[in-house]
């Protein structure tokens, strides 16, 4: 008997695992900093977050504050490939209470358009 694969993460919503040995109104804050922060790096090449675009996979934040995040990109090829971590990392970093953030790049699952928001299909007039 072979189990189920677990559902894939809804478009736009990242598996956000957090210990409980943190606060839940100190959880609550870091998540919403957390998701603020990474909605102000953008692909150069298109007008919508990375977050928004459903880029961003996991975040997940261990009991010491430091962010672990699995994000991948548009396509692998992506000329800002090696830098977009670091522009993650970067932005993450400033969140009141972060005290390391780790990013991980995935390619699997493979993003498509259907992990973007409403907001990001119409900033991009995907409708």
């Amino acid at each position: 008997m072979t189990e189920a694969a677990p559902d894939p993460v809804a478009p736009n919503q990242p598996d956000l695992e957090v210990p409980s040995t943190i606060p839940p109104e100190e959880i609550d804050r870091l998540t919403d900093d957390i998701v603020a922060a990474l909605k102000t790096v953008y692909d150069p090449e298109i007008p919508s977050d990375i977050y928004e675009l459903g880029l961003i996979y996991r975040v997940d934040i261990d009991p010491d504050r430091t962010v672990k995040i699995d994000m991948t990109l548009t396509a692998p090829g992506c000329p800002v490939a090696g830098e977009m971590p670091g522009w993650v990392e970067d932005a993450v970093s400033l969140v009141q209470g972060v005290q390391a953030v780790k990013v991980n790049m995935v390619f699997d699952p493979p993003w498509d358009q259907s992990r973007m928001s409403d907001e990001a299909r119409v900033a991009l007039d995907m409708w």
